[in-house]
């Protein structure tokens, strides 16, 4: 059967043995250092399938069960991954084709994740090496779960094998009715019709977005199957005590940024027990917390608000990540204010020589003990406490906010790029539209979750506002369900590029926003780049009298508003003035707000507190907005858990938003690593101090409280 959870908080790095420099045998150390730490549980084996298996059939678990009796001696659990993401020289010897081909050509040995995911000697000595390492390994006691490959993608294959499934796909999908195909997807266009499927073309090179969208939805899917291939095969051996995850992750703009183009996390969740996810985001003068915050959130929400894994996280880094004292136990406990029942570390030690040796895990290059190293053992301490740890566990939100998010957008945007319709990666893209919406609602303390664009309507029904940025393709139910939506007393906030073309990428031949004109109010049938020089103003709007004018920052949508429309702002420019910018308009039981353009981070802030408070959605801790993050959920005893967040270099003093308990204080971290205890002392808010609401709390620079009552 499996787990659907954890029994406590996990913490822990990733460790291989295999990697220690030559002659050196510190297991027993490092077990030791772990164990100080509070460090609970490790992450084995992922990426070792040339030492798991050195030569075809031959293989070899020795540092698998030095590690798995190491931690067996600890009491370390153990997640064991299966070594598939990067794979041996000898396979690509014998099958060259293992490796993927991609739009820049034939793959060539190397790096990690350069595989074809289909090819079916891949697949052959994939499955090989999984059942003889799970077999191996499954009746430990140490073995707590599995992890299914790492950051799996479909790594832009389009190998002759995915592109012969493509079109086998697509035979089935069309009946083998070609003149269906050539219509639906508009092939008649620059000669692109297909009439014989033995002249179906090579699809690297198509300027066709709904056959290039297409593709992209089938290699995701093909990512989904990866993994419960991968799923099947561990759970014919785990026991009913383990569990099934994977370590999905976002964007790379060297962190994570956005949606992850590669991968439709709510469909490949399915998939594994429990969700993991790796998360990575700057920290030194740049810490923030949304990064974190948006990872766990999306995570989070790909099983309808079910408790996720860190797999991996940030120790010390890359350059320019060594955190503040302070700022490791602050992003620690973050993890834990998104629902978060895990965080570890990648990795633990430092590695020596080749391309990750400045990834730096806890410890550094010297296999020393030092201050990131220290402060990890001070988060791993207090979480071991279960009057700490056991009231922060399994972490449940009810968030009323959510925003939709589309992989088939994602794509169609980055061809239709959203400042100039084409693909010449010009200006702001989907993810960036995302994350002002995302960062917007995080800086007012309005916590979200998000949905998929083809969430089941009982989704629907959980939330009263719901946020759709730059939702360009969308499949005919959900306009549908938003409709019923916004007639049923929600609030729908939809921003420019929404609902232009079905979720195949043919745009709509009616009004736009296609069947929504009633429910938004307006139509809009043209749109222009802006170009610095078009004013956004707010001042005949009520709603938003205060707001100040600001430039719009991409495409313009000129809307036309129907005469019971509110425009709550307008173009400011001679030639645009009589369009409206910004609208609102009730529809039903609710109403339907439309932002034609993309606001500044500031103005987009301004805008979306006044649709929280139009959606009767206010609470405390917005008032807080600006000193510090807020973070609530309730524990399994039905107590509600507050987080107090600050992200910054100073002190801040605030009211209380919430009366209970402080469960998690202050705690000032010398530049050492370690507790000052005489500066933390001092502190006014201490473990076990009774709070009420209002109550003066003074939170530290990168520093927290939790409040628990």
């Amino acid at each position: 059967m499996g787990k659907h959870t954890v029994d406590h908080i996990l913490f822990g790095a990733a460790y291989y043995d295999e990697y220690m420099p030559q002659g050196t045998d510190r297991i027993e150390t490092d077990m030791r250092m772990m164990d100080a730490a509070g460090i609970n549980v490790i992450r084995i084996a992922e990426s070792t399938w040339s030492t798991c298996e050195p030569q075809p059939g031959v293989f070899d678990f020795n540092h698998v069960d030095r590690a798995l009796d190491a931690a067996e001696r600890h009491g370390i659990a153990v997640i064991v991954g299966t070594p598939t993401y990067a794979v041996p020289a000898w396979l690509v010897r014998m099958h060259p084709d293992v490796l993927a081909v991609t739009p820049a050509g034939p793959g060539k040995y190397g790096p990690r994740q350069i595989m074809d995911i289909v090819n079916p000697a891949y697949r052959y000595y994939g499955e090989r090496v999984i059942r003889k390492l799970i077999a191996h390994v499954a009746s430990h006691p140490a073995v707590i779960g599995y992890q299914v490959d790492n950051e799996t993608k479909y790594y832009d294959s389009v190998s002759p094998d995915m592109q012969a499934l493509f079109v086998k796909y697509l035979r089935g999908k069309f009946g083998d009715d070609l003149a269906a195909l050539n219509a639906h997807f508009g092939l008649d266009y620059w000669s692109n019709r297909i009439d014989s499927w033995e002249d179906f073309p090579d699809v690297t090179n198509t300027i066709n977005q709904s056959l290039r969208g297409e593709f992209d939805r089938f290699r995701r899917a093909q990512v989904t199957e990866f993994l419960a291939w991968q799923a099947d095969i561990v759970r014919e051996y785990a026991r009913d005590d383990q569990f099934v995850t994977q370590n999905f992750d976002f964007e790379w703009r060297g962190y994570s940024y956005g949606v992850q183009p590669a991968v439709d996390h709510f469909q490949s969740a399915g998939a594994v027990d429990i969700t993991g996810v790796d998360i990575y985001h700057p920290t030194e003068d740049e810490l923030t917390g949304k990064e974190i915050a948006f990872g766990g959130d999306m995570t989070r929400s790909t099983k309808n608000g079910a408790n996720y894994l860190v797999l991996e996280t940030e120790a010390q880094g890359q350059h320019g990540w060594v955190p503040f004292p302070g700022q490791l136990r602050l992003q620690a406990y973050s993890h834990l204010a998104s629902g978060a029942d895990m965080v570890e570390y990648w990795h633990w030690h430092s590695i020596h020589n080749s391309f990750e040796t400045y990834w730096k895990g806890l410890l550094g290059h010297d296999m020393e003990p030092n201050p990131t190293y220290e402060e990890a053992g001070v988060f791993g301490r207090e979480v071991a406490d279960p009057t700490v740890g056991g009231r922060l566990a399994h972490l449940a939100k009810c968030n009323k906010v959510a925003i939709m998010v589309s992989n088939e957008s994602l794509s169609a945007l980055e061809w239709f790029r959203i400042e100039t319709g084409f693909p010449d990666g010009t200006g702001v893209n989907y993810n960036d539209v995302v994350r002002r919406v995302y960062d917007a609602l995080f800086e007012l303390n309005v916590e979200c979750d998000f949905l998929p664009v083809d969430a089941p309507s009982e989704r629907f029904a959980q939330y009263r506002m719901i946020i759709t940025p730059a939702l360009y393709s969308v499949p005919e139910m959900t306009i549908a369900h938003l409709r019923g939506f916004v007639e049923s007393g929600g609030h729908l906030v939809s921003t420019l590029r929404s609902f232009v073309t079905d979720d195949e990428v043919t745009v709509w031949h009616d009004r736009a926003p296609h069947n929504l004109t009633d429910v938004f109010g307006l139509t809009y049938n043209q749109f222009t780049r802006p170009k610095g020089r078009v004013p956004v103003r707010f001042g005949s709007s009520a709603a938003l009298a205060g707001v100040a004018d600001t430039q719009a920052e991409a495409l313009i949508e000129l809307l036309k508003a129907d005469a019971d429309t509110e425009v709550l702002a307008y173009y400011g420019h001679y030639a645009w003035q009589e369009y409206a910018a910004v609208t609102r308009h009730g529809f039903g039981r609710g109403s339907a707000e439309w932002i034609g353009t993309l606001l500044d981070a500031d103005t987009m802030r301004a805008v979306l507190r006044e649709a929280v408070a139009h959606a009767g959605l206010e609470t405390s801790g917005m008032a807080l907005a600006g000193q510090v993050a807020v973070r609530q959920g309730m524990n399994p005893a039905g107590e509600t858990v507050t987080y107090l967040l600050n992200y910054s270099a100073e002190p801040v003093t605030v009211a209380s938003p919430a009366a209970g308990t402080v469960v998690v204080a202050p705690q000032v971290i010398a530049t050492d690593g370690t507790i000052d205890e005489a500066a933390s002392a001092s502190l006014d808010v201490r473990p076990g101090l009774p709070v009420n609401v209002g109550d003066d709390l003074t939170i530290p620079r990168w520093n927290l409280a939790v409040i628990v009552g």
